[in-house]
């Protein structure tokens, strides 16, 4: 993992400052979480803002622990400008999605860098689909089950979780590492293709009503 690099330093202390001024004032966490009435009405800031807030200190050590840990892979392939692109854009897709599934649901809300951070999983297993995550499961096998377990759980509203937000921020690291890396396509088509199949089978789903 080495050490980490300054602009994982300055995305984990963004996350801190912003998610603890939320916790102690409950009109800047209303003013800049995700909810879906405010962003039709013009607040598009929160799609962009609610990726650095957080519920409280389990969410927030949660996600930064994770990003930690996923990070330095993904700057190693691609470099710090492409590391910020990928986050902020699986970041800006995850809200997107969430945004699409619920955009009648004018009460929604939600907040997090879930998204963003599932993105940077996502493009780290695209570089190396063998690394163990979670008690030596490849990193292809857990992202795919995972994306799978999304489906679900977009199906079911299981839990106060925003399934679709991990699966949006997830579609946002896989799309864009593919652009900004198409050597991928040459030495690791199979492996995209795999990690393609719970992407697929969600617009599958989508499109044929049942989800």
């Amino acid at each position: 993992m080495g050490n980490l690099s300054l602009v994982t330093i300055i995305i984990i202390a963004a996350n801190v400052i912003i998610s603890y001024k939320g916790f102690s004032d409950y009109g800047f966490f209303e003013r800049y979480k995700f909810n879906v009435g405010a962003i039709r009405r013009g607040e598009q800031i929160r799609m962009f803002s609610s990726g650095f807030l957080h519920v409280d200190t389990k969410h927030l050590i949660f996600n930064m622990i994770t990003l930690f840990f996923f990070a330095n892979g993904v700057i190693y392939y691609v470099g710090t400008t492409h590391f910020i692109i990928i986050y902020i854009s699986s970041l800006l897709l995850g809200n997107l999605l969430s945004l699409y599934f619920h955009k009648d649901e004018y009460h929604y809300s939600a907040v997090g860098a879930s998204g963003a951070v599932m993105g940077v999983i996502y493009s780290a297993i695209l570089f190396d689909p063998w690394m163990e995550i979670n008690f030596f499961i490849p990193g292809f096998v857990f992202g795919i089950a995972y994306l799978l377990y999304s489906i679900y759980g977009m199906k079911n509203r299981i839990g106060n979780i925003g399934h679709d937000a991990h699966f949006g921020g997830a579609i946002g690291g896989f799309v864009v590492t593919l652009m900004l890396m198409p050597s991928l396509f040459q030495t690791d088509l199979m492996m995209i293709g795999l990690l393609a199949i719970p992407i697929i089978l969600l617009f599958v789903l989508h499109k044929t009503g049942k989800i």
